[in-house]
């Protein structure tokens, strides 16, 4: 019997509400010595998705190893069922990593998200590692307007949950959205976004595998 789009989508969604309760939201690891950035881009018009991923001393920030693999999509485009498409090449491009990082995090959402696990959340269950959603738009929820200096934050809610941080990591800058994907508390990812993001807007984990993704995508074209 053939598996329809419907049926993918329905599926998905199941298993997010089961991954879900495997999410654990303290601070559960050692050490972190090195740290991660995730990125995805697509190229529709060979139905292909990159994956990056950049591995960083966490301590000076220092790029340590890249990597990146290019999959066929595989899952339709649905809002809240990204993590579909772009768990496969960043899997992959984890699985060649000689450094593996002692943390993730995501250029996307953890908890804050419909059914409470996006990308970071399923990336973490898998790999059983620390991550942190780190979005540049919201997906979901509510919050009060943030003020303008680096460090100010408000409470990313749904149903009067707190899910995430609105948080500005740079003066005079739009704030990015920090939820909890696994294995770490919301104040601590927030402490780590903020390490990572001394310069700019972007953790640096983010922004190493965003240019990494790109030079691959121009390669592709």
């Amino acid at each position: 019997m053939e598996v329809t789009v419907t049926d993918k989508i329905h599926d998905a969604e199941l298993l997010q509400a089961t991954l879900a309760k495997q999410v654990i939201t303290h601070n559960e690891f050692n050490s972190i010595n090195t740290v991660a950035g995730v990125d995805v881009a697509y190229h529709e018009q060979s139905n292909q998705v990159v994956g990056a991923i950049s591995v960083l001393d966490a301590n000076t920030l220092e790029l340590l190893e890249t990597q990146i693999s290019i999959e066929e999509i595989s899952f339709p485009y649905v809002p809240g069922l990204f993590s579909f498409r772009e768990l496969p090449p960043l899997l992959n491009a984890f699985e060649k990593l000689t450094i593996k990082p002692d943390l993730i995090v995501c250029d996307g959402h953890g908890i804050a998200h419909p059914r409470r696990f996006g990308l970071a959340c399923h990336l973490g269950v898998t790999l059983n590692l620390p991550t942190i959603g780190c979005a540049k738009t919201k997906l979901i929820g509510d919050f009060l307007p943030v003020e303008q200096t680096r460090g100010q934050m408000s409470d990313l809610l749904i149903n009067k949950d707190v899910v995430g941080k609105v948080l500005r990591t740079q003066h005079n800058v739009k704030p990015v959205f920090v939820s909890i994907g696994h294995k770490i508390s919301l104040d601590t990812a927030v402490d780590w976004v903020l390490k990572l993001s001394p310069k700019y807007r972007l953790p640096e984990t983010t922004r190493q595998a965003d240019q990494l993704v790109n030079k691959t995508l121009k390669l592709i074209l």
